[in-house]
């Protein structure tokens, strides 16, 4: 069994898509509604005119506008203005406590770099002392040259390489 269906014409169906297009718009339109000096409820997309009290005013605008949240990183939290409501002693503050916070991290590395740089020198000393100490015993030292040949060193390649040592304690050892 067949089950009739109301015949609607494409122009008949476009009418009343249209029809329930402008009434939604009409109605978009209006965003104020208040009732005037005389009684008679006023509605329109702006604000009633100055002097009408408060509770003449049936109804305000909705925004329908939203905000965009973005995140922040430090340098534009710096340079951008004051929040609505945000005291600018209380964003100073803020801003100093990780100004500080930076500088405290900053000084941490520069610590341990410097301890690097300190353990560095202390085996570079302990070495040209020991070096030092092999020098002066009047050993004999060998060392090999350029074409890989061994060599000993005579009174005065001794004497130049006690100078140099010498002048690599004074650099690493502080004395």
């Amino acid at each position: 069994m067949k089950i009739p269906t109301p015949a609607v014409s494409g122009l008949a169906c476009a009418g009343l898509v249209m029809l329930a297009l402008a009434s939604s718009s009409a109605l978009a339109g209006v965003q104020w509604k208040w009732r005037d000096a005389s009684g008679a409820i006023q509605y329109s997309d702006r604000p009633p005119p100055a002097g009408t009290p408060e509770s003449a005013i049936l109804s305000r605008p909705t925004p329908t506008a939203r905000a965009v949240v973005r995140p922040v990183d430090a340098a534009s939290a710096a340079s951008a203005p004051a929040a609505p409501g945000a005291s600018a002693k209380a964003i100073d503050a803020e801003l100093d406590a990780k100004r500080k916070k930076a500088d405290e991290e900053k000084q941490a590395r520069q610590k341990v770099e410097d301890e690097k740089q300190a353990k560095v020198r202390a085996e570079n000393c302990d070495r040209a002392r020991s070096y030092e100490r092999s020098l002066k015993d009047g050993m004999r030292i060998a060392r090999t040259n350029a074409k890989g040949e061994r060599e000993f060193l005579d009174d005065q390649t001794r004497a130049e390489e006690l100078q140099r040592t010498q002048e690599a304690i004074q650099s690493n050892c502080g004395k």
